[in-house]
């Protein structure tokens, strides 16, 4: 390829994702070269699966409490046993799915939202506002994760809400890192300089110009983002500040039943597992589809 035609590549002129027919066949093409991206995509949609049709594959209720069933071991009746209360270990693990995804992807689209929205801001805008941006940045860094959300939710109180919200404080500035540093990639670029002549709004920038070139980075951001968030809500419940009994939730299943564990060790294993996989399953997601788009340079020079 000469200069000339390195030049006129589609990088050199964008357009809005919406009208790049490209992208989802390279998506495509991506996940089906990455054998690492594969397997992790299939692990997230058996999750996905398995959650969605929970009621279908149990006839058990996963809060209904039965006492005359408690700590059984497994059976054909209960595969994975009963708890101290007599539920279901399966069924609650089946459920507790539900409320691990639909938490866990609230949270990590609210916080990428945030995080790209003053992310590309910063690095279009430049000067001292990104200067200011970035020092505030650095001090609610400064603070570790696990303590930042114990403090919000001792302060707010627990619930799914309070959850979500504790989750886009304490990681959006870390996504606002990532996000500036793809974007400052291409705000020097020709189009966007020619976008700015034109009189373009700020928004209209980050809409048509921006957004589109980093789209890769964004798609890896929210993979890696979201093991992260779950592990880091099923933490929450482990630990009493997350979902409230008796909510199906894997990290409060293993806080209950980690006294039973000699008894009924399926009780607590089970969770474990389910979160286990889940975790995996999105790391090997982001990591296949960082080294097949290359955005781990993007990521290592944040």
């Amino acid at each position: 390829m000469t200069t000339l035609e390195a030049a006129s590549t589609p990088a050199a002129a964008p357009v809005p994702s919406a009208a790049r027919p490209g992208f989802a066949r390279r998506t495509w093409r991506t996940v089906r070269s990455s054998r690492t991206a594969s397997i992790g995509l299939a692990v997230v949609a058996v999750h996905i699966v398995v959650a969605a049709l929970a009621p279908l594959l149990t006839t058990y209720s996963p809060t209904a409490n039965d006492a005359s069933h408690a700590l059984l071991g497994s059976s054909w009746s209960h595969w994975a046993g009963t708890d101290q209360y007599g539920r279901d270990v399966l069924t609650r693990v089946l459920y507790g799915g539900r409320y691990a995804l639909g938490v866990s992807v609230t949270a990590t689209v609210l916080t990428l939202a945030v995080g790209t929205l003053l992310g590309c801001v910063a690095a279009l805008r430049g000067g001292w506002l990104d200067d200011l941006m970035m020092r505030v940045l650095d001090a609610v860094l400064a603070v570790p994760s696990i303590l930042a959300l114990l403090v919000i939710v001792t302060a707010l109180g627990a619930g799914s809400g309070v959850i979500v919200l504790a989750v886009t404080v304490v990681y959006a500035p870390q996504v606002v890192r990532v996000v500036r540093g793809a974007a400052l990639a291409v705000v020097p670029a020709d189009y966007v300089t020619a976008a700015r002549a034109r009189g373009e709004s700020t928004w209209a920038i980050l809409r048509r110009e921006i957004l589109p070139n980093i789209t890769d980075v964004l798609c890896v951001e929210f993979a890696m983002r979201a093991s992260w968030v779950v592990l880091l809500i099923s933490s929450l419940s482990f630990l009493g500040f997350g979902a409230n009994p008796p909510t199906p939730d894997w990290g409060l299943m293993v806080s209950e039943n980690r006294t039973a564990i000699t008894v009924v060790p399926m009780a607590s294993l089970a969770p474990i597992i389910a979160l286990a996989t889940l975790v995996v399953g999105l790391n090997l997601a982001a990591d296949g589809l960082s080294k097949a788009w290359g955005v781990d340079r993007i990521r290592e020079g944040s």
